[in-house]
């Protein structure tokens, strides 16, 4: 007589079956090269995957700064937005962007507070911007900022300590200071801008030496751009904007 199974149990399945029972429900396959030999994996995202921002810590934190190493002299540009246009998170592609960037040099072999005589003298002589835009589809060829000036001529400061190797930025005497420069409208398609700042600097080999060389210090600062029909909010029109 056949037995059969009690109440509330599952009959006891043969152990090929049960393993191929298991491979099914599980969605895994046992063998290599048993898919649908037309089958083309889907490229479509998932409604939970997104666009990764561009990357920037000027929109991110509202600022940015770099410290550049060169024999032991830091330099460091800082950037920030104006109070033109303070929301980094509101700039769009239509409407002007204004920011203002320092340039400075520290002598790391020194103290902060150490007499000034003690410290290597840096002299700034020229600066110059340029700028390329990436759009949507990764590409850009629009130049919205440029600048290609001598840094005593533009820096904020009308009387800059000055000598014939340009003016001084040798921190706490001197900084090269450029107000409300402007980012003109870009395409709409736009979701970024990288602006590229070279300075051609004169540093002194020691304290209270004759003698300088010349360096050129390259910083590239990414800032986002977000899409939108609306023009970027222009709180006030800065008087001396470029």
């Amino acid at each position: 007589m056949t037995r059969r199974p009690r109440r509330g149990t599952l009959p006891v399945l043969p152990a090929a079956l049960a393993l191929l029972l298991t491979v099914v429900l599980s969605g895994c396959s046992l063998l290599e090269g048993d898919a649908d030999p037309g089958a083309e994996p889907s490229t479509t995202p998932t409604a939970e995957v997104t666009e990764e921002p561009y990357d920037s810590q000027f929109t991110r934190d509202g600022t940015f700064q770099s410290h550049i190493d060169v024999n032991g002299v830091d330099f460091v540009y800082t950037l920030y937005p104006t109070k033109s246009t303070p929301r980094t998170n509101e700039w769009y592609p239509r409407g002007n962007k204004f920011f203002t960037v320092t340039f400075q040099a520290y002598d790391l072999d020194r103290a902060l507070r150490d007499p000034f005589r003690t410290k290597r003298l840096v002299y700034l002589d020229h600066i110059q911007a340029t700028s390329v835009t990436k759009t949507s589809d990764g590409r850009g060829n629009q130049r919205p900022y440029s600048l290609d000036a001598e840094a005593r001529r533009v820096t904020f400061d009308p009387e800059p300590l000055s000598t014939k190797y340009g003016m001084l930025i040798t921190s706490p005497k001197g900084s090269l200071e450029l107000r409300n420069q402007r980012i003109k409208p870009m395409s709409l398609d736009t979701r970024g801008v990288d602006l590229s700042f070279t300075a051609t600097v004169w540093i002194q080999e020691s304290p209270g030496s004759k003698r300088f060389y010349k360096r050129q210090i390259r910083q590239t600062v990414p800032i986002a751009i977000f899409e939108s029909d609306e023009p970027t909010v222009v709180a006030s029109i800065p008087i001396n904007a470029n």
